[in-house]
């Protein structure tokens, strides 16, 4: 199934489906500490081979790094926003 099937099948247009949940929802991803430079560029280097986390707006934004599931969850909280996990 594509981002447009997905789209047209729930009546949700591609635009829409891009800011549910924007201001309300973010989400926390498990990544490796060599992705890092990726996600958050002003970061300064870290080891290879670490797990950390990795909050981001429901749109995909970066918004913080840390090493704790429950710190990234907490800076949601603290922000009113809610927190969902991505595997």
């Amino acid at each position: 199934m594509t981002e447009g099937n997905v789209a047209s099948e729930s009546g949700v247009s591609l635009e829409s489906l891009a800011t549910l949940g924007e201001g309300h929802i973010a989400y926390v991803k498990q990544i490796r500490s060599e992705d890092v430079p990726g996600l958050f560029p002003q970061a300064p280097r870290i080891a290879p081979g670490l797990k950390l986390f990795a909050l981001h707006a429901a749109d995909g934004t970066p918004i913080m790094l840390t090493d704790s599931r429950e710190a990234a969850i907490a800076n949601a909280w603290s922000h009113e926003l809610q927190a969902v996990s991505v595997h």
